[in-house]
């Protein structure tokens, strides 16, 4: 979430300290470990807690039950000159996320574009992160994954797909990158379990009890809805389906139906997870250097369009980037859940607990 709800506050450096201490006592080697806590800290910075630092504990269980292999074997192939394979070795996503992207970037900066699909992988996070990670390196990146069944197809009654997140980035000259990271069902699972932690109430037409009526309880919540909600839920169920046979389908992995559950209780058996990775040169297409200037043009035009009531027009990644300033000069916040959860990580594995910034009021 992006509202502040505490006073409890820490820099980025201490996260990134705390987390990768964790993670080398939890058994992750160090490019494990710094993978996870880059990606779990880009997460937080930008507001999206839900996929940042509140997975770190989960991470931590998944790792010490043997569901996550803290020093990979990962192997990739490159199949022809704009694709390959990452075989991640049950390792952890973060790590495979990245390097399938560096390889997919590689691949774009030689012949044009380059897309890599990886397997026998598990969760990364926030798919942003790896859309982004190709922008920082002057191309647009496209990042997909499958998880298990969290969603209802449109009428549907049980959960069937993910919430198979799709991520989008492209670089913008001079400015942060254009940003999309997004789930196609109308909000993340992590959302569902951050809200029930602090005893908030979900928005309408997002969640489903077992009965596939919607509620706005956590703690009734047995299903998400698809994008477009009760509605037209068909148009996020069908980007779901499209995020299923890229990921998974592609990578030979089962689809998120036939997933063990992210949370258990089996921790000791790897997941399967599927992702697929895509870069694009921008200059690879187009005749000369125009890219640059239209996507200015393109950005101007879409922020000068009024807004309904006087709010202002914000492109995606905007936010983020807002919230991004705002937390590396005020520090990242800590809900009272995650408080409590970093307190037993740091008592159990004996590391040096997080030291808090400063009291701070609403963002």
């Amino acid at each position: 979430m992006s509202e502040c709800l505490t006073g409890f506050r820490v820099a980025r450096n201490e996260l990134e300290r705390f987390m990768l201490a964790v993670l080398a006592r939890a058994g992750a080697d160090e490019a494990s470990a710094s993978a996870v806590t880059h990606a779990l800290v880009t997460a937080s910075r930008m507001g999206t807690d839900s996929h940042g630092l509140r997975l770190l504990p989960h991470y931590v269980q998944a790792l010490q039950g043997g569901r996550i292999s803290g020093s990979p074997s990962m192997r990739f192939e490159r199949r022809l000159p704009a694709t390959g394979y990452l075989d991640a070795g049950n390792g952890f996503g973060h790590l495979a996320g990245y390097t399938a992207m560096r390889h997919a970037a590689d691949m774009a900066e030689e012949v044009g574009m380059g897309a890599v699909a990886v397997g026998h992988s598990s969760h990364f996070g926030a798919a942003g992160c790896y859309a982004l990670a190709a922008a920082e390196r002057g191309l647009i990146g496209l990042a997909l994954c499958n998880s298990d069944p969290f969603v209802l197809l449109h009428g549907g009654m049980h959960p069937f797909h993910g919430t198979n997140p799709i991520a989008f980035a492209a670089p913008v000259a001079d400015s942060p990158p254009y940003l999309l990271d997004m789930a196609t069902s109308s909000i993340p699972w992590n959302r569902v379990q951050q809200y029930g932690a602090i005893g908030r109430e979900l928005p309408d037409q997002v969640a489903a009890d077992d009965e596939g009526r919607v509620t706005r309880t956590p703690a009734e919540v047995a299903a998400l809805l698809p994008l477009g909600g009760a509605d037209f839920g068909f148009k996020g169920a069908g980007l779901g389906g499209m995020v299923e046979v890229l990921s998974s389908t592609l990578a030979g992995m089962a689809n998120g139906f036939r997933l063990l559950p992210m949370g258990g209780p089996d921790m000791s058996t790897p997941r399967g997870v599927g992702h697929f990775f895509l870069a694009l040169k921008p200059d690879a297409f187009a005749l000369g250097d125009v890219y640059p200037a239209r996507m200015h043009d393109y950005l101007d035009d879409l922020r000068a369009q009024p807004g309904r009531g006087g709010a202002r027009v914000l492109a995606p990644g905007d936010r983020e980037w807002a919230c991004q300033a705002h937390r590396d000069a005020e520090g990242i916040p800590l809900d009272s859940a995650n408080q409590a959860a970093y307190g037993e990580l740091a008592e159990r594995l004996d590391v040096a607990p997080l030291r808090r910034l400063r009291s701070a009021g609403q963002c």
